[in-house]
């Protein structure tokens, strides 16, 4: 098992690709953003871009199927932080909001709930992203990167200590 986490960003739409790629730089992480056509990315060592082919959710299925626990994913689609939860994988809003399994359930009706009153003609959305946006983004992912990487080294197992050999 790998020992640092693998941080997987949902690109198609996320507005905080320099930042994510300056934090996973940072801690030295690897960083895979996955779309369903190719972007332009920040260039940094150890972040590639995944383009994926075929239905809708094509980007979200290739990351709930690479996902291992621990890893981080960051998301504002709601379904796909929930599928990412279940493999035990930290999941991050591009605000900056963790998707934990407490929140997750709300997270779920709330969208329904939205889905429908658009449904019914109602308009609306979040407020457009600002600067505060981008700093809540960072401090969070930072807190994330800790988070995970305590909780890996909890699952990778520890190798005995081999005695030293005679000369």
């Amino acid at each position: 098992m790998q020992i640092d986490p693998h941080l997987y960003v949902d690109a198609d739409a996320c507005p905080v690709k320099p930042e994510a790629v300056k934090v996973a730089e940072r801690h030295g992480l690897a960083v895979t953003f996955v779309a369903n056509a190719w972007l332009q990315l920040p260039r940094a060592p150890g972040v590639r871009m995944q383009v994926v082919t075929g239905a809708f959710d094509a980007a979200d299925d290739w990351i709930v199927e690479q996902v291992i626990a621990a890893d981080i994913v960051i998301t504002a689609d709601i379904p796909l932080a929930s599928r990412c939860l279940q493999k035990g994988a930290r999941v991050l809003g591009p605000s900056g909001r963790p998707f934990t399994e407490d929140n997750i359930g709300n997270a779920i009706a709330t969208r329904e709930l939205m889905s429908d009153l658009r449904a019914c003609g109602v308009r609306g959305g979040p407020p457009p992203f600002a600067p505060k946006d981008r700093s809540r983004f960072l401090d969070a992912l930072e807190l994330v990167v800790r988070e995970a990487r305590r909780d890996r080294a909890k699952l990778v197992p520890k190798q005995p200590r081999q005695p030293p050999t005679a000369p």
